[in-house]
């Protein structure tokens, strides 16, 4: 973006003051038809957010992260430990398809979908509006004495804001433990599980201190997002941009005379009201450029369009725009950048796609049990092997055996011949193979292993079969 004349903004950030001490941002009330929007999407992914873990698809939660048991349930597909290259497959794709995001549209994500924004936003700072009042009563409060107005309305804000986070703690271990075990535990009570609830209060003081202090520092300080922005914006990138060429013209902003003709005075359509700063929930002029704070809330074109409505001037003074739109009147073009971006985001999905429909729901690994030797058994040779099978479904495999494929052999299961493995659980065990030598093809011979749910063929693995070097 261009450089303005007095660029020291970029020195400090907004939430401290010359003296390095916090300064607190309180913003105005946003109204407007982007705010207006901007709820509408915050109502539909708080509702996502807060009924995804309890929605079941094929018995599988919807969105599963649990890091503790190394589980993981995205859009009811089940990942395990061994479907982690899935995982980080997917995850790449997400970083890609944000990069892409970024580039084109700047930092539209943390105004529209950010968990922080929306909850911050549209959840805390609303019931704020509501108790405090709008940026001078809140200003006022902030400086008055802590008479019985004060403490009557900070005890509110305070508590209700605590009964937010306890719930919003209550959510995010539904995510990690699961929803049935959460409501299992809702069921038996607090004092049967003391571990949880602690873990629970902690998670609440957590959320607590980010919403009712830490607040919009986290998008300037804490998130690394914001900082990737300066590596991927150019000049080709829709970001929430101050039309400085029309806002400043020749002669810079001036205030609102509406006896005067300002585009003969050589004065810009900013009239200097700071309406725009005052609503902005980071503290910014968004008139300085593209700033790291700027979370592209929209807030600020809401206001600017409300004033320049107010004074006969056209709206979209501040807007969507890249710099090039500004400066040399170029509309958005879908540069070779984004095409590149585009072509690893496709060829990383397909390859997704691909590995998610190879995936199995059972998984079955037999191994040579490490450090034997094969073993004579009458006319045949055996080898010990240990054997683990996962089961990623949500139903029990209650005769589980096993079957050599096209070799003529034994398997022997250490225990009994057929086995039970639970839903979402895992058996593992011994077994010998005995092959007559006559069907070997030399000392290592490669053999396939079927695993069966009595008729049902539930996977197919290979394994080496160790025999005497005397009969390859």
């Amino acid at each position: 973006m261009s450089k303005l004349p007095e660029d020291s903004f970029r020195d400090t950030i907004g939430t401290i003051d010359k003296e390095g001490k916090r300064a607190w941002v309180f913003p105005k009330i946003p109204k407007g038809k982007w705010y207006e929007r901007r709820k509408w999407v915050s109502y539909f992914l708080l509702l996502f957010l807060f009924t995804a873990p309890f929605i079941k698809i094929n018995g599988n939660q919807f969105l599963l992260f649990n890091v503790i048991d190394r589980k993981f349930n995205i859009f009811g597909f089940p990942f395990w430990p061994q479907d982690f290259y899935l995982f980080v497959t997917m995850m790449i794709i997400c970083v890609v398809g944000l990069a892409l995001f970024t580039v084109a549209f700047g930092r539209i994500f943390c105004g529209w979908i950010c968990p922080q924004t929306i909850f911050m936003e549209m959840v805390f700072r609303r019931i704020e509006f509501w108790i405090d009042g709008d940026r001078a009563a809140q200003m006022r409060l902030a400086k008055q004495k802590w008479d019985s107005e004060k403490v009557r309305k900070r005890s509110t804000k305070w508590t209700i804001f605590f009964i937010i986070s306890f719930f919003i703690a209550n959510i995010f271990l539904a995510y990690i433990i699961g929803s049935d075990e959460l409501l299992k535990m809702v069921t038996e009570g607090p004092l049967h599980n003391t571990t949880t609830l602690l873990a629970l209060l902690i998670f609440t003081s957590v959320f607590y201190f980010i919403y009712a202090w830490f607040r919009e520092q986290v998008c300037i300080i804490a998130c690394p997002y914001g900082r990737l922005q300066g590596v991927l914006l150019d000049n080709k990138s829709v970001v929430v941009a101050y039309d400085h060429k029309r806002g400043e013209a020749e002669k810079g902003r001036g205030k609102f005379n509406k006896t005067e003709d300002r585009k003969a005075l050589g004065k810009g359509d900013c009239i200097d009201d700071r309406l725009c700063v005052n609503v902005c929930p980071t503290g910014i002029d968004i008139r300085n450029g593209t700033q790291l704070e700027c979370v592209n809330c929209t807030a600020c074109i809401d206001a600017c369009d409300f004033i320049m409505q107010s004074v006969n001037l056209p709206r979209g003074l501040i807007r969507y725009a890249s710099e090039d739109e500004i400066v040399k009147k170029e509309k958005f073009v879908f540069t070779a950048r984004m095409k590149g971006y585009v072509a690893v985001l496709a060829i990383l999905t397909g390859v997704f796609i691909g590995m998610l429909f190879l995936r199995n729901d059972v998984q079955a690994t037999v191994l040579r049990l490490p450090g034997q030797l094969f073993e004579h058994k009458g006319e045949n040779i055996s080898n010990v092997f240990t054997y683990k099978i996962v089961n990623k479904t949500v139903k029990d495999f209650n005769h589980v055996h096993f079957k050599l494929v096209d070799i003529k052999g034994e398997i022997k299961v250490v225990g009994k011949p057929e086995f039970t493995i639970k839903k979402e659980g895992m058996a593992q065990g011994t077994l010998f193979i005995e092959i007559h030598p006559a069907f070997l093809k030399g000392d290592k011979t490669k053999i396939k292993i079927e695993v069966y749910d009595g008729d049902l063929l539930l996977e197919t693995t290979t394994t080496n079969f160790l025999g005497p070097r005397s009969f390859n």
